[in-house]
């Protein structure tokens, strides 16, 4: 069973900058894509940003709210994924959820859907308010 822990969410200032990290339990994490997406107060969980493994070249896609602010990155030696934001404001508050695809499958290339995930974290919060 794979487990996937995030760690870094908290309380900053509009305009500030947070560091989000997911830690995964499986030693074959670099064969995975990795993911983050975030649920709002009585809203959806959307996609954020996506990594590709290493042997496709750790491609990355954004959506377009966190474009230019958000960069994520992994390190497979330490098994965990990163999403470094910046420029926060305060419509980014949500939970931030990491998701595990297993698959792999290159027809879902950039994998947005929820449903193309096969492990999720627990969630860290971010709140973004002066």
């Amino acid at each position: 069973q794979v487990q996937l822990a995030e760690s870094g969410g908290g309380l900053v200032q509009p305009g500030g900058s947070l560091r989000l990290s997911c830690a995964a339990s499986s030693p074959t994490f670099s064969r995975w894509h990795m993911a983050w997406f975030r649920q709002a107060p009585g809203k959806e969980r959307d996609f954020v940003a996506v990594i590709s493994t290493s042997w496709t070249g750790q491609r990355t896609y954004y959506a377009d709210s966190v474009k230019g602010r958000f960069t994520i990155s992994r390190d497979n030696a330490k098994n965990t994924v990163y999403l470094q934001m910046n420029s926060l404001k305060p419509e980014d508050t949500a939970v931030y959820y990491c998701a595990a695809d297993l698959r792999t499958d290159s027809s879902n290339w950039p994998p947005v859907r929820n449903e193309i995930y096969d492990y999720w974290g627990q969630g860290t919060t971010v709140t973004v308010s002066s």
